[in-house]
C-alpha cells in the first residue's frame, strides 16, 4: 500500500515550526493529527477534531489514505469517515478494521454503509432521483437487510387520489414524474398483529423548483437536497436494523417533484385532506407540510407508539441555527429531551426550538381551515410549519416529535463537512428507534 498515506493519531504536539496548535503535520508519507488536552477520553472534542483534520486531508488532494495505530476506536473511524467523504466518492480509506475486535469492525461497517446510502441518495441529481426512483430505493435498500420482515407497496400517480392523499398529488401533479407515496412495515415479530412501536414519516420532494412561488436560482441549485427527510429516515431505520431492531416500525415517504406547469397547483388552491382538514395554498414553495400531512394520517391510521417526521422544511430552521444542528419540535416534552440525550450520546447535533398550541392560529386563512404559510410580521416560521403540521397527528401531541433537518445538507463547505449530504441525524434517530 505504497501509495497510501499513513494517518495516525498523537497525543504529542506537533514541531514548533509547523505552527502553533497545528492539528495535522506530515513526516515521511505519515499524517499525524495532534489531539492535545482534548484527548484524555478521546470522547466528543476529539471526534471533532478528528473530522476537521480529515477534511483538511480531502482538501489537500490525498486520495489514498490508511488509518494506524492504538489510538484510533469506533468512534474516532466514523468522524474521519465523515470528515473524509466527498460527494464525487473519488477517494479511498483504509479503516484499519483488520486490527479490531468483530464487533467494533461490525458498528463501524454498519454507520459506514447506512450513512454513505443516505449521503449518495442525497447527493443525486433529480432527473435520476425523480419520486417513484426515491420510493423503490428505499424499499430496496432495506429490504436487502430483512426481507423476511419487510413488506410494502408504492401508491403512485391518481392512484393517491383514491386512497385520499390529495396533498401529495397536489404537490406532484404539475410534474412529469408522478408523485409517489412509500408504505413499508418492517415487523420482525411475526405477530401480523403486533403494535408499531413507532412511525416514521419523511419529506421526499426530490426536486423543488417552488413552483408558482418561484425559488431565485441560486437556492434552487440545492433543491436536489429537499428530499434529505426520506432519505435520512430511510437510513436510520437501515442503520436501526442492522443494529438489532426488533420492533415494528413503518415507513412513509411522501415523494414528489414541485414543478411549473399547465397543471401544476396554483395559489388560492384548497386541499381538502382525509380528517376533512382544508388547507388554503398561499406559497406554492411551502410544499413539503402539504406532502407530510398524508404521510402523518396514514401513519395515525395503524395507531403508533410513537410517531416522528422528518423533512428539510424551512429556511426558517437553518437561520435559526446554521447548518450545524437539527431542530426539535414538540408537545411531549419527555419525547423530546429523549431524542436530545440521543443526539448528545451520538455526537451530533439537535436543539429544541419552540412549538405551542397557539402557533396554530398564526395560520389564518378566509377561504379555508388553515394556510400553508403563517400570516403577519414577526412570525416563526420553523414553528408554524411544525404547528401545521401538528393538525394531523393525535390531538394531544404526545408520543409525536418533528424534525426539521437544517443540518441534513451542506451548501457550502465548511471545515468539517464537504458540500453536499451529511448523512447529520441518522445516529440519533437509530438510537431512538431502539430505545423505543
Amino acid at each position: 500500500m505504497k501509495d497510501f498515506m499513513s494517518v495516525e493519531l498523537t497525543v504529542a504536539p506537533a514541531d514548533s515550526f509547523w505552527g502553533k496548535d497545528v492539528l495535522v503535520s506530515f513526516n515521511a508519507g505519515v499524517a499525524s493529527i495532534h489531539l492535545g488536552d482534548n484527548s484524555a477520553n478521546l470522547g466528543a472534542e476529539s471526534a471533532l477534531q478528528v473530522q476537521r483534520a480529515a477534511r483538511k486531508l480531502s482538501n489537500q488532494g490525498i486520495a489514498k489514505v490508511t488509518l494506524k495505530g492504538e489510538l484510533w476506536n469506533t468512534e474516532l473511524r466514523i468522524a474521519f469517515d465523515q470528515g473524509y467523504y466527498t460527494a464525487k466518492e473519488d477517494q479511498q480509506a483504509c479503516f484499519g478494521l483488520d486490527q479490531v475486535s468483530s464487533i467494533e469492525k461490525k458498528a463501524f461497517i454498519d454507520f459506514q454503509q447506512a450513512s454513505h446510502w443516505v449521503r449518495k441518495t442525497i447527493n443525486t441529481d433529480a432527473e435520476e432521483m425523480y419520486p417513484l426512483k426515491l420510493a423503490q430505493s428505499a424499499a430496496d435498500l432495506l429490504l436487502q437487510l430483512a426481507p423476511e420482515s419487510i413488506t410494502y407497496k408504492i401508491i403512485a400517480g391518481d392512484d393517491l387520489l383514491t386512497h385520499g392523499f390529495t396533498g401529495i398529488h397536489t404537490v406532484g401533479r404539475g410534474s412529469q414524474h408522478p408523485p409517489a407515496m412509500l408504505q413499508l412495515d418492517f415487523n420482525p415479530t411475526g405477530d401480523a398483529d403486533a403494535p408499531v412501536a413507532t412511525a416514521l414519516v419523511g419529506k421526499g420532494i426530490t426536486f423543488d423548483s417552488g413552483g408558482y412561488s418561484i425559488k431565485p436560482s441560486e437556492p434552487m441549485t440545492a433543491m436536489k437536497s429537499d428530499m434529505g427527510g426520506a432519505a435520512t429516515l430511510t437510513g436510520a431505520l437501515a442503520l436501526a436494523i442492522r443494529q438489532g431492531l426488533n420492533q415494528r416500525v413503518q415507513l412513509f415517504l411522501c415523494c414528489a417533484e414541485n414543478m411549473i406547469s399547465s397543471n401544476a397547483f396554483k395559489l388560492g388552491d384548497i386541499i381538502k385532506y382525509k380528517n376533512d382538514i382544508t388547507v388554503e395554498v398561499l406559497n406554492t414553495d411551502a410544499e413539503g407540510r402539504l406532502v407530510l400531512a398524508d404521510g402523518l394520517l396514514a401513519a395515525e391510521e395503524n395507531s403508533p407508539q410513537r410517531l416522528i417526521d422528518a423533512a428539510t422544511l424551512t429556511g426558517a430552521a437553518k437561520v435559526a441555527l446554521g447548518r450545524d444542528y437539527n431542530a426539535v419540535f414538540g408537545f411531549d416534552q419527555d419525547f423530546v429531551n429523549s431524542l436530545l440525550a440521543h443526539a448528545k450520546a451520538e455526537n451530533e447535533f439537535a436543539w429544541q426550538l419552540p412549538l405551542e398550541k397557539w402557533h396554530q392560529q398564526q395560520l389564518p386563512s378566509s377561504f379555508a381551515d388553515m394556510a400553508n404559510i403563517h400570516a403577519g410580521e414577526g412570525r416563526a416560521g420553523a414553528s408554524t410549519a411544525a404547528a401545521f403540521l401538528s393538525r394531523f397527528v393525535r390531538e394531544d401531541g404526545q408520543g409525536w416529535l418533528h424534525l426539521d433537518l437544517a443540518g441534513s445538507y451542506q451548501k457550502v463547505a465548511n471545515d468539517l463537512w464537504a458540500t453536499g449530504a451529511k448523512g447529520h441525524g441518522i445516529r440519533t434517530l437509530a438510537k431512538t428507534l431502539l430505545d423505543a
